[in-house]
């Protein structure tokens, strides 16, 4: 017979009563080969014929069994043939629907295209709300026959349908499929969510505990499908995190005038890499802005410290207060911090004794201020820290009842800066005398660095410094003007050049030059500072143009400084003595040298230059520093005698208002300028004794020891004690510039390969990353782009890469990673902007952006490989097999980070991919493991977007990252390509 259709030869099969094997023998010998049974729409027809009578007909369900199988028919054509019967009053058809599902919900698989695969996404989605439906009904059903006294046939079917929706969606594999359908078609997933709802509703009403439980479970587990990947641990085994600690010291240290949001940034990066509970976070913060209070080198440094405690510190949790998911929640755990804070007595009580208060209740009333703390918590943390003190005699010394404690003067000293800023708001040339005053005021005792430190801590010290700069630009307009005010104009020049050079050495010359001048106008003090103020890693060339001005204005000058008894003040253009002063003491000390000028002569001009304002001493000095380095040995004495004769006051009775005050700062910028020179010249210089702290973190190297030696074993402390303390981190920071990134990033990373024992390989991640975060940038460019292909495409240093070093190398090159490309579209921050980049290899020749021109790494990787198609450049290989998700999005190629990331995921897929298996292997399965315990929900498109599409194939071949989570976490599941990917590698496993 010559069947015409599907339907009619289902129809001659159920009339002859085929057994089921010989049906499909008929089958195929009816339909040659050509069409699949699932173009022909097979497992539909079957179950249209099987469903015609109010019983399902057994025959023609033993079929479509059969089918199932033998595979004739694929599980997403049964799915989607199920999901089509709707008359759930038919409980036996219901029913037979339910064993044909039991047959293999929990075992889906498909082997074919990726389309086939986002079909069964997309039919077991289908599927679900087909049973949810299905188990709705079945819930309407018992209620109305518990109300009619027929409980019993309801009730099996409710219990079948939660049965099989609990067997599917137990499996990990069937929900990491829905995940994948759920972003395919949204709309369907909006009516299981209604679904959902209907049946809690109905659910709600049964008296079946058991049902009851069974059904909030696969609502539960509906659920948790959106949310799957964003499930993490918390570490709760550890109590000490050393890379908050050494994050919060190093911005303490280094960074006091940075923007809160980086700071905060950074260390939210740390607590989701790291998994680290919110309780312990605070605490470890708070822990570390103890020990920076502890160490801190008194004077400035310590009040810097105060400020970042006490003012900034509280700022950054505000931030931190808008990650957390409830605010009362964050309360809570500010609250358990200090709970854990307050156990640790010995501390509190050290940081006490060097702040000569009680430093935790300043701190709580700051919290609760901010409303980080309630005011229960406040009061009854403040009394448990109370009664802990009557414990601790040596804090209540009479010798320290006098002095005034740091904390509550930078707590007073952060409104007086608010104040000060609007004062100087003021025209100028209504008041000078007045705004003389508010300045002199501030020059008293340590007033100016207390001011300083909160206005740096609190982000204002941008502003503060540009109120000075317009402020030294006023005095430079002189007009007719009396003795008085010519004094008075003299002072404020004079008092806003010093403020300004104290800034820019205590605080980084960024501060001052970061706000470009909109009105195009360049001030004088930005450009004297930009061309003549020495500083740490600026040579200056005392023949720049900048030193040689107009030459009549000079000899005037000579002729002002060796002639007159004193500078007169009025129509004095103090700008342009600054400026002239280079030139005219070069020719002052050529006049010397060659006996022109007796040393009285000298000494009487150098008393000239700082007799009425010492910043022309200032500017002397800065061209002498320059100008000692270019001279010989013995060429240099009497520079050198001039810049000792400048440093010492003057003792006259003649000198302008608030002198000794003036000339304690100038000594303190005088001190710093001549450092460098000094320690090259071995010469010394005794500087007035200043009440300022002398330079803290100064020649902190051992003379005559090779720095890799000192590098090595300055790390060996810092691993052997578990934390980096401050000193460290400014011996590590002056080895970076010495040595450069390479030299101390590679170092650094062989000293890590050394470890052996897994404890301190774990430890040592901790401590480089936030060694690293001197300058993590270049770093993460050098170790990415460098270090790595370099380990991993030399055989001969493979064995390097075995567990434990290997896996905590991995970790810590996903850690910067991270940490650089979520920030390095924000601005680098000043400690990072200041240090001279080099380049250490043009990005662009070793990772070409043009796919014709073969890359220097995929040339490396060919040469160690037996097949060199697998590896070697990338046009040697189809355009798709390099396809990432980077592509897609079209992100920039030209950014070095992007390009070394990409390049190194190209590497990664190929060593995956390769033939050759070996600890480079395992380093590189380590690195994408590393990259998913980092990833949290929303933050896929990350640096995962780089990895090449064919990586996920590979990677599922490896047992440890076989599991749908892995393929979920590694696509991005925001492109219908990464979602075809994905479900491939589920659906195959």
């Amino acid at each position: 017979m010559k069947v015409v259709n599907l339907k009619q030869a289902i129809l001659q099969a159920w009339k002859e009563r085929w057994s089921d094997y010989q049906w499909a023998i008929n089958m195929k010998k009816f339909f040659p080969k050509g069409a699949t049974w699932d173009i022909l729409n097979l497992a539909e027809a079957l179950l249209e014929q099987a469903m015609i009578g109010p019983s399902p007909n057994p025959l023609i369900l033993s079929y479509l069994k059969y089918a199932i199988s033998s595979q004739m028919v694929s599980y997403s054509s049964v799915l989607t043939a199920i999901s089509k019967f709707d008359d759930f009053s038919r409980d036996l058809c219901v029913q037979a629907l339910l064993d044909i599902m039991d047959m293999f919900c929990d075992r889906l698989s498909c082997h074919g295209k990726a389309e086939e695969c986002i079909g069964l996404c997309r039919a077991l989605l289908s599927a679900l709300h087909w049973l949810l439906r299905c188990t709705a009904a079945s819930a309407e059903r018992l209620r109305e026959g518990l109300e009619a006294g027929t409980p019993a046939a309801g009730e099996k079917q409710l219990a079948m349908c939660l049965q099989r929706l609990e067997k599917t969606l137990s499996s990990t594999k069937n929900r990491a499929l829905l995940h994948i359908a759920k972003l395919e078609e949204a709309s369907s997933w909006t009516a299981i969510e209604h679904c959902l709802l209907k049946l809690g509703e109905i659910l709600a009403n049964l008296s079946s505990p058991q049902l009851r439980s069974q059904a909030e479970q696969c609502g539960t587990l509906i659920r948790s499908i959106p949310t799957m990947l964003s499930v993490h641990s918390e570490q709760l085994h550890k109590t000490g995190f050393p890379t908050v600690h050494a994050v919060v010291l190093l911005e303490g240290t280094m960074n006091l005038t940075g923007e809160t949001q980086p700071l905060v940034e950074q260390l939210m990066m740390v607590k989701r890499m790291q998994h680290i509970p919110t309780p312990l976070f605070v605490l470890e913060i708070w822990k570390a802005c103890f020990v920076g209070l502890i160490e801190s080198p008194e004077g400035t440094g310590e009040l810097k410290w105060t400020a970042f405690t006490f003012l900034k510190i509280p700022q950054v949790l505000v931030k931190l207060k808008k990650y957390s998911h409830g605010d009362k929640d964050f309360t809570e755990d500010v609250n358990s911090a200090f709970e854990f804070l307050l156990k640790l007595t010995p501390l509190l009580d050290k940081a006490d004794q060097r702040c000569n208060c009680d430093c935790t209740n300043f701190l709580l009333q700051e919290c609760s201020k901010q409303g980080l703390l309630s005011e229960a918590s406040t009061n009854n943390l403040m009394a448990k820290r109370k009664a802990d003190r009557e414990h601790a005699p040596q804090l209540k010394s009479d010798e320290n009842a006098n002095i005034q404690p740091n904390p509550g003067l930078i707590l007073r000293a952060e409104p007086t800066v608010t104040n000060i800023l609007k004062t100087m708001d003021a025209d100028h040339s209504k008041s000078p005398e007045g705004l003389l005053g508010v300045l002199g005021h501030m020059l008293s005792g340590k007033s100016l660095d207390l001011l300083l430190a909160a206005a740096a801590a609190t982000g204002k010290l941008k502003s503060f410094a540009r109120k000075f700069i317009n402020l030294n630009e006023f005095t430079t307009h002189r007009s007719e003007e009396s003795t008085k005010a010519a004094s008075v104009r003299a002072l404020l020049f004079d008092i806003s050049f010093l403020m300004l050079c104290h800034v820019a050495q205590t605080y980084g010359s960024e501060v001052i030059l970061s706000e470009s001048n909109t009105g195009g106008e360049v001030f004088f003090f930005e450009t004297w500072m930009q061309t003549c103020m020495p500083e740490e890693g600026k040579i200056l060339n005392p023949d720049h143009p900048c030193f040689r001005p107009d030459s009549t204005k000079v000899e005037s000058l000579v002729a002002l400084l060796n002639n007159s008894s004193e500078i007169k003040l009025v129509q004095m253009k103090w700008h342009e003595a600054c400026l002239n002063i280079s030139a005219a003491i070069l020719e002052i000390l050529n006049a010397w040298e060659n006996g022109v000028l007796a040393f009285e002569s000298i000494q009487k001009i150098t008393d000239n230059i700082k007799g009425k304002v010492c910043s022309l001493a200032v500017c002397a000095v800065a061209w002498l520093v320059a100008h000692v380095r270019m001279l010989g040995l013995d060429e240099r004495e009497k520079s050198l005698q001039m810049i000792r004769q400048l440093a010492g006051p003057l003792y006259s009775e003649n000198t302008l208002q608030f002198y000794n005050e003036r000339v304690v700062i100038m000594s303190s910028i005088l001190e710093h300028m001549c450092a460098d020179v000094l320690q090259q010249t071995a010469t010394q210089i005794k500087f007035p004794s200043t009440g300022m702290d002398t330079m803290p973190y100064w020649n902190l190297l051992p003379p005559k020891r090779p720095i890799k030696e000192v590098l090595t074993d300055i790390f060996a402390k810092v691993l052997e004690k578990g934390w980096v303390d401050s000193r460290s981190i400014h011996i590590f920071d002056t080895l970076l510039h010495m040595g450069g990134v390479y030299w101390f990033c590679n170092n650094l990373i062989k000293e890590l390969l050394k470890e052996t024992r897994k404890e301190h390989t774990l430890r040592a991640v901790e401590l480089l990353y936030s060694i690293f975060c001197l300058d993590m940038q270049q770093v993460t460019l050098v170790l990415l782009g460098h270090i790595l292909p370099g380990l991993l495409t030399d055989s001969s240093k493979w064995h390097s890469l075995m567990d434990p070093p290997g896996t905590a190398l991995a970790k810590l090159a996903v850690w910067c990673a991270l940490s650089s490309y979520s920030s390095h579209k924000g601005q680098a921050s000043s400690r990072q902007k200041k240090r001279q980049r080099e380049d250490i290899e043009d990005y662009i020749s070793l990772f070409p952006l043009d796919d014709m021109q073969p890359s220097k790494l995929m040339r490396l990787l060919s040469s160690n490989e037996e097949d060199a198609n697998i590896l070697s450049s990338p046009t040697d290989r189809s355009m798709s097999s390099n396809l990432s998700a980077s592509q897609l999005h079209t992100v920039n190629m030209r950014d070095p980070l992007n390009r070394v990331l990409a390049n190194l995921f190209l590497l990664i897929s190929s060593i995956l991919g390769s033939r050759t298996a070996g600890p480079h292997t395992q380093f590189a399965q380590w690195f994408m493991e590393g990259c998913v315990d980092c990833l949290e929900q929303g933050g896929r498109g990350s640096i995962l977007q780089f990895m090449p599409f064919t990586t996920v194939s590979e990677l599922v071949k490896v047992s440890a990252m076989s599991s749908p989570k892995v393929v979920l976490a590694v696509t991005d599941l925001s492109l219908p390509l990464g979602r075809q990917v994905a479900a491939k590698a589920i659906a195959a496993l």
